[in-house]
């Protein structure tokens, strides 16, 4: 078997788009259920800062990449620029609805800066970790579409867009680790990857799942059963996290390449329905 690469022909589109600006969501805009909203506002939350950082991270190695991924990288960081600018007002949304979020962003800040002060590598290796997590939420995201089922339009909009980018540009930051430590060993190169794979998976978790517990306590619900309610959610049904679990486990294999899955088909599918919540209708 060929070994995988990104493909020749991709082109990575950052798509100017604006949600939710002149509408109102409701608290719990995902049909109209706290758990499921907690799951989503607590994944916003991270974004802007972690995109922010995942910028900084590739642009670092930009410098004396080859030419197509050169393009690559900046498109990349356009797309990113614009996630982060969506989430800024779609957070606001969030605080709108007075949830307290500055435990969900020192979280955040607490998990970046475990590379702070390490060689800029360390902050690739941590970003191509997450890259990974971002494009296989994105896949189940756009593949599935009771995750969104009963949401408000807007928001369901806005998570499709920039769910169809994380899959248009999931071997960018890999692509960048790759030409980083082209000089590596391969069993060093693997070695770390898989090493800050781990430890990037237990604070994403942890951190995501304190999180929700934190914005469903102040909507007043604590205890066992919410616990049990928000891991039905993540494992049971819909099953976010159970259904990613392969693809996770994928990224440790020797010859791993985010692009072993060609899923760009699933753009199309998103696009028609974020154009559709976005564009005016006729009158």
């Amino acid at each position: 078997m060929a070994k995988a690469t990104t493909p020749d022909d991709l082109v990575i589109t950052p798509r100017d788009r604006r949600f939710g600006r002149g509408t109102r969501m409701g608290r719990w805009w995902l049909n109209d259920d706290p758990v499921a909203t907690a799951f989503y506002n607590a994944l916003s939350v991270t974004f802007p800062k972690g995109e922010g950082y995942f910028v900084d991270s590739v642009r670092k190695f930009r410098d004396g990449t080859p030419p197509k991924l050169t393009g690559e990288i900046n498109a990349f960081i356009k797309q990113e620029v614009m996630h982060t600018r969506e989430h800024v007002a779609f957070n606001r949304h969030v605080t709108d609805q007075g949830y307290d979020v500055r435990r969900l962003d020192k979280d955040v800040d607490d998990a970046l800066a475990l590379t702070k002060g390490r060689p800029p590598i360390a902050s690739l290796a941590a970003t191509t970790a997450l890259e990974h997590f971002t494009a296989m939420l994105a896949h189940e995201l756009i593949a599935n579409p009771r995750h969104l089922a009963g949401g408000e339009e807007q928001a369901k909009a806005l998570w499709l867009w920039h769910a169809a980018e994380e899959i248009e540009h999931k071997g960018v930051a890999y692509d960048t680790w790759l030409h980083a430590t082209k000089d590596w060993p391969r069993f060093t190169r693997w070695r770390v990857k898989s090493t800050v794979m781990l430890i990037t998976t237990w604070r994403f978790f942890t951190g995501r799942t304190r999180g929700m517990l934190e914005l469903l306590r102040q909507d007043g619900m604590t205890g066992p059963k919410v616990w049990a309610r928000l891991f039905w959610y993540a494992f049971g049904n819909p099953g976010m996290a159970r259904k990613v679990a392969g693809v996770w486990a994928a990224y440790f294999l020797p010859g791993f390449h985010p692009w072993q899955h060609d899923d760009r088909a699933l753009i199309g599918l998103a696009e028609s329905d974020y154009e559709a919540a976005v564009l005016p209708r006729p009158a």
